[in-house]
């Protein structure tokens, strides 16, 4: 009996490997947040590094991602990254969206919930891991484009609208 379970887990793991996600190659800077916003040199190479692969057109994928489920896995992961925050379109968003998206740097990065533990362990992307050093650059040109913006645009075109409330 366990000898037929195996077997049958070894020919659905085969099977599912033919089967791939679409992969994050497109690398369509369009609406790029560089356009807009000055990104200094030590701010975007900590991007490149701990943020882009997820929150980006184009990520640089790890050799594991040939290995089903994981290239599910990632793909998923990719592309919550990219519906939450994607430097790649920001530009094109309302600017009330992309203050919103500041703040939330701001709040992610103070709190230490980016880059995604699951991003960092096991030593699998350890160039992703961020020092508190980088946390304050990060931290403080957002804040820095927040303050651009709130000197730029009347404080109500910031707020982001409320959504309304639907009942059950």
């Amino acid at each position: 009996m366990i000898r037929k379970i195996l077997l049958a887990l070894v020919i659905i793991f085969i099977a599912i490997q033919f089967f791939h996600p679409a992969k994050n190659l497109s690398d369509d800077r369009t609406h790029d947040i560089s356009l807009k916003y000055n990104v200094p040199g030590d701010v975007d190479t900590i991007f490149v590094k701990a943020c882009d692969n997820c929150h980006t057109n184009k990520t640089d994928y790890p050799w594991y991602v040939n290995i089903q489920p994981v290239a599910w896995w990632l793909a998923n992961h990719v592309n919550e990254g990219k519906q939450k925050l994607n430097f790649s379109t920001f530009t094109s968003r309302r600017i009330a969206f992309q203050n919103h998206k500041f703040e939330d740097i701001v709040e992610q990065i103070k709190e230490k919930e980016m880059p995604l533990p699951s991003y960092t362990w096991l030593g699998l992307h350890p160039e992703a891991k961020i020092t508190d050093a980088d946390r304050k650059l990060i931290i403080d040109w957002a804040t820095a484009q927040m303050d651009t913006l709130k000197a730029h645009y009347p404080a109500d075109s910031l707020k982001m609208p409320k959504r309304p409330v639907v009942a059950k």
